[in-house]
């Protein structure tokens, strides 16, 4: 299972610790955070206990609103549970009654520097943990983002994927991971694909060695993350296997469960592999708003055979 640390969200947010700095390195297994309300009213049926817990400005002002044995009382109900750490989003004026508590029980109890709605911070705070802990694995090939459209471009070593993602790269597109591709689970809808961090930047092409595309096309060739939309599989030009139906039947290839829409793309000398790429992946972003060239194809002859029937 994957974890985070207290401390990879004090850094990653900048949260000023007030207690806990030797808990730091307390484990966060759950991608979600929570908002205690009922259970500072004494419902605990359903208190997720090991979510990161965050106090904002409806909870500070009901805590100071207690009396002093009152508050402990609500307080002490909540920290026995011992949560990751309590984040508080309305600043550290007043919470002296906390710090005690979350001294004695050892919680780090931290600090937001930035000054913004406690919603806003959940949002961003929720979005990097699912990121962070969501299932992952690396697969060989190529990740793109053409017209704003995640591709996973795969093939066996040496049938051109790299190639072709140049000649991409030069068209305007951008590069997200080339050779070890890491996919993380978001959804059971939704994957992501990212690089490894050491081929961070990078393209090898055969004959030629190691390219950097930021270095060489600008800081627009490259992307560091894109929700996978469409799997490519380049293959071996075979005689007589292309169809030419009008439509084909969608294909799906699945990752950790989650299903990607799936094509074969054969490579010859002289075919234009990427403009292919480029149209598989207009023609994606047509389906998903409910357009289809076959059907509207079909209903153009239709329609012809129709005036056809009524004018003889």
């Amino acid at each position: 299972m994957k974890t985070l640390t207290v401390e990879d969200l004090v850094r990653k947010f900048s949260l000023k610790v007030l207690v806990g700095e030797d808990q730091l390195q307390k484990p966060i297994t759950q991608s979600r955070v929570h908002r205690p309300g009922l259970e500072f009213v004494g419902h605990f049926e359903f208190f997720p206990t090991e979510r990161v817990q965050i106090l904002g400005r409806k909870e500070i002002t009901y805590l100071h609103k207690l009396s002093k044995e009152e508050r402990a009382f609500r307080i002490g109900n909540i920290v026995k549970y011992h949560p990751p750490c309590f984040i508080v989003t309305t600043g550290e004026e007043g919470l002296t009654y906390l710090t005690h508590h979350c001294i004695e029980e050892e919680i780090p109890l931290l600090v937001t520097n930035i000054p913004e709605t406690t919603s806003e911070f959940i949002t961003k705070l929720d979005a990097y943990m699912v990121k962070e802990l969501a299932p992952e694995i690396a697969v060989h090939g190529v990740c793109l983002n053409i017209f704003g459209i995640g591709i996973l471009l795969r093939g066996n070593s040496g049938v051109g994927k790299s190639e072709t993602a140049h000649t991409l790269i030069g068209r305007g597109h951008r590069l997200v991971a080339d050779d070890v591709v890491v996919l993380k689970k978001l959804s059971p809808q939704t994957l992501l694909g990212t690089h490894d961090e050491r081929t961070k930047e990078f393209l090898a092409l055969r004959s030629i060695g190691l390219l950097n595309v930021v270095r060489l096309y600008g800081r627009k060739a490259f992307q560091e993350e894109t929700r996978i939309s469409l799997d490519i599989h380049l293959t071996k030009w075979q005689k007589d296997a292309l169809y030419n139906e009008l439509e084909q039947e969608m294909q799906f290839t699945e990752y950790m469960g989650v299903k990607i829409p799936s094509i074969e793309i054969q490579l010859q000398p002289g075919r234009d592999v990427a403009g292919l790429i480029e149209a598989a992946a207009n023609n994606w972003y047509l389906r998903q708003q409910g357009y289809s060239a076959a059907e509207d194809f079909m209903q153009r002859l239709e329609s012809e055979f129709s005036d056809s029937s009524d004018n003889s």
